[in-house]
């Protein structure tokens, strides 16, 4: 990557040889965000994302960083969901249970997953908005920790290019159709990202390199045609990228 490249105010990049050097990073600092925001307030808020990047920062979290973690104090939402039964293939809250949550003893009831059994998914969304005031009863969210990613046209979460859901200001979550299977999903929206005291974007594999390359040409510029460009949270932003993604 170009080192002359400029980054948006409050963001660290940083560039690991591999998917698990990037991950054990990004479990280092998870692990002491969680520590400094469970002894000031008593509890970490983190939103965490799906895909295949994230499932092995997961892994590693169960695997060596287990003791590492105050789980009774930990509250564990999710970015976004696609509106498919737990126990499907697809299901991001399906992955993070076999990576993570059934190995670790967090208390059931400090995990809130985006629930996908209502007839319509409008109604899911209004449900898990409701869970989400009920939590942080402020006029924004300010999740402690946001993990996102990307993919290769620049959407994040369940956020895509030209998404109706881009523009919406006042709804912490909403239904989408996006432009892949499956289509139907629940996502965080853009308000609730950027109210975020710390956002990770995880960013892995040589497709990844061009929508990030575009991103770091200029940016300052937003885009609805590049989603992640409007991801600008209160507090900061690192990017977590392998060689292959950085170039």
């Amino acid at each position: 990557m170009d080192d002359t490249l400029k980054t948006p105010p409050r963001t660290d990049i940083r560039i690991f040889p591999d998917l698990l050097a990037l991950s054990r990073a990004a479990a280092r600092e998870m692990v002491r965000i969680a520590g400094e925001r469970s002894g000031e307030a008593g509890r970490c808020t983190i939103a965490l994302a799906g895909g295949h990047t994230p499932r092995a920062l997961y892994e590693l979290l169960a695997a060596d960083f287990c003791d590492r973690l105050e789980w009774p104090k930990i509250h564990l939402f999710w970015g976004d969901e696609r509106y498919v039964p737990f126990d499907d293939s697809k299901s991001n809250f399906r992955m993070v249970c076999e990576a993570l949550l059934d190995a670790v003893p967090i208390p059931r009831g400090n995990v809130h997953p985006m629930l996908t059994h209502f007839a319509d998914p409008k109604q899911a969304a209004r449900e898990y908005e409701k869970t989400l005031r009920q939590i942080f009863p402020g006029e924004l969210s300010g999740f402690d920790l946001i993990l996102l990613g990307t993919g290769v046209e620049g959407h994040t979460a369940s956020l895509f290019p030209n998404s109706p859901a881009l523009a919406e200001q006042e709804r912490w979550v909403v239904a989408v159709r996006a432009p892949v299977e499956p289509a139907l999903r629940l996502s965080l929206t853009l308000p609730v990202l950027n109210s975020a005291q710390n956002v990770f974007f995880l960013a892995a594999g040589k497709e990844k390199h061009e929508v990030i390359a575009r991103f770091l040409q200029d940016p300052s510029a937003e885009s609805a045609e590049l989603p992640i460009s409007l991801v600008r949270p209160v507090g900061q932003t690192v990017w977590f990228l392998d060689r292959g993604a950085a170039g």
